[in-house]
């Protein structure tokens, strides 16, 4: 059961130290030195913004149809793109994960994605996944969020829990903050 508490602000630049074990730490709010700048949420007025707001609507459809076909809440979709990539297809992070839904090569290859970067087979790809770990954690969102993010390795080892990774419990809360907020609009844009 999904218990949703309301963020009054959430900044969605995101932060990245590794330490001098070769640990990495992501945050949105770093309280530390050593964080660096790796993704900056785009301001209403930029290029940036105006890239982010064509790009969620043109994408808006396939997320709908994905949404109905495997069964998933298009906001939750919606929130998770967002978060992922920021309605970029052609996103791709240091670990190796590409296009929308930040797909890894396995993931991908599982889901049946051919090119991660092809916004339609990202989608497709992504939410069915999404639709694996909801059925997964019982429709539990905050642990089907954590193992997209961690992994359902990292969810199994802290026993069914979201690992207490600062990375992952932010983008937890981040999520589903942006979850609550597209359901409020109707995640019809």
């Amino acid at each position: 059961m999904l218990t949703l508490f309301v963020c009054t602000s959430v900044s969605a630049d995101l932060y990245k130290k590794v330490d001098r074990y070769g640990h990495t730490f992501y945050t949105d709010k770093p309280d530390t030195g050593g964080y660096k700048l790796i993704m900056r949420t785009p301001k209403k007025g930029t290029v940036a913004y105006k890239d982010f707001t064509a790009n969620r609507k043109r994408h808006a459809p396939n997320i709908r149809e994905e949404s109905r076909r495997y069964r998933v809440d298009p906001a939750l979709v919606m929130a998770l793109i967002h978060t992922e990539s920021a309605y970029d297809q052609k996103a791709v992070s240091k670990a190796g994960a590409v296009g929308l839904m930040q797909l890894m090569p396995k993931t991908a290859q599982h889901y049946g994605v051919k090119d991660r970067t092809n916004a339609k087979q990202n989608i497709k790809g992504g939410t069915r996944y999404l639709r694996h770990l909801l059925e997964r954690y019982k429709f539990d969102i905050r642990l089907a969020l954590a193992a997209y993010n961690a992994g359902e390795t990292a969810v199994a080892k802290y026993g069914n829990k979201i690992p207490p990774y600062d990375e992952t419990q932010n983008y937890v809360k981040v999520v589903v903050s942006r979850y609550q907020k597209y359901m409020e609009i109707g995640a019809s844009l």
